[in-house]
């Protein structure tokens, strides 16, 4: 019983650091890992000296990951998604206060007058909001001075629009993000609406991010026209 529970042990672990690193996970979907390879590496980072055990873990782990093919799941998002762009975009960081929230009402009341957007996040110790930058100062006077944390300027909003079937897609919005940060692109603040899945960044990383982005939506596209085909 103890050896059959250390082998379950070693099996957990194994699955677990194999969801925790996406290349790995996704080489192993396409059958192009060397499994003693990994496994070793595998032993050496989670200190394990069962090899045999780690193997079968990633052999009977990549059985599973083969039924369901995720990425393609996540393409035919992105082959029918677009982009839109929207420049000169301002973030106002506060604290998390019920005080903020109704002095922002006011704001709210006229943009929605105005047909203006203006997205709001409220975390654990702060709410952000995103707002074109000519709303800067009346956000900030909204608030108030004291309630401020962060102002920033000078950002770009990359929003990429998708079919309503992304909400019962997972990973799409990893994927992206996943895309971004290996091309060294840093997202300042990110949010999900419904089908929008929106990327801030600074203005000089502009077109690089769109760039990256308009690169995987053609991909996917190339791909369901040759699965088409």
């Amino acid at each position: 019983m103890k050896e059959q529970s250390q082998k379950e042990s070693i099996a957990e672990r194994t699955r677990t650091y194999i969801d925790a690193h996406p290349s790995i996970k996704d080489c192993i979907s396409k059958d192009l890992i060397n499994y003693s390879s990994l496994a070793r590496q595998i032993m050496k980072d989670l200190g394990i000296k069962n090899e045999e055990a780690v193997m079968i873990a990633c052999r009977r782990y990549a059985v599973k990951i083969a039924k369901s093919d995720h990425e393609r799941d996540i393409l035919k998002i992105l082959a029918n998604s677009s982009l839109e762009v929207r420049t000169k975009i301002c973030i106002v960081t506060a604290k998390n206060d019920w005080t903020v929230l109704h002095r922002l009402e006011s704001v709210f009341q006229r943009l929605i007058n105005e047909k203006a957007i203006m997205q709001v996040i409220q975390g654990a110790r702060a709410i952000t909001v995103i707002a074109d930058e000519k709303l800067k100062n009346d956000v900030v006077n909204a608030v108030g001075r004291d309630n401020i944390l962060k102002v920033r300027v000078d950002l770009v909003e990359i929003t990429v629009k998708s079919p309503e079937r992304i909400v019962e897609t997972s990973g799409v919005f990893a994927y992206l993000a996943s895309n971004l940060a290996e091309n060294n692109v840093n997202v300042v603040e990110t949010a999900s609406c419904y089908t929008d899945t929106i990327f801030i960044v600074n203005e000089a990383d502009m077109i690089y991010a769109y760039s990256i982005l308009t690169k995987l939506i053609e991909s996917a596209e190339a791909v369901e026209t040759m699965e088409e085909q």
